[in-house]
């Protein structure tokens, strides 16, 4: 049974990033969340939030105006954690 696993983004972007592609080998479901801040812009992190996308994984931000990453308040999201077996803060 595939286990429901948050990865919260913060200080470590890149590997975050990365991990949370490399968890999906188990069939688990990821959601991702870029919380305070955007993701420092180099060509690893956009080739990362690209493929993350285009495997559909669930992705947002509590960052206001955060081109193509939709937006949730810092208490929505909380919420939304308790509905997970598994989070990984970075």
């Amino acid at each position: 049974m595939a286990k429901h696993i948050a990865v919260l983004v913060r200080d470590r972007q890149g590997e975050a990033l990365r991990m949370s592609i490399g968890i999906t080998v188990m069939d688990d479901i990821i959601d991702v969340f870029i919380l305070d801040k955007k993701v420092v812009e180099n060509e690893e992190n956009s080739m990362n939030l690209e493929m993350i996308k285009d495997m559909g994984m669930n992705l947002c931000t509590n960052v206001e105006n955060y081109d193509d990453i939709p937006y949730a308040s810092t208490e929505e999201i909380a919420k939304k954690l308790l509905e997970y077996d598994n989070i990984l803060a970075y």
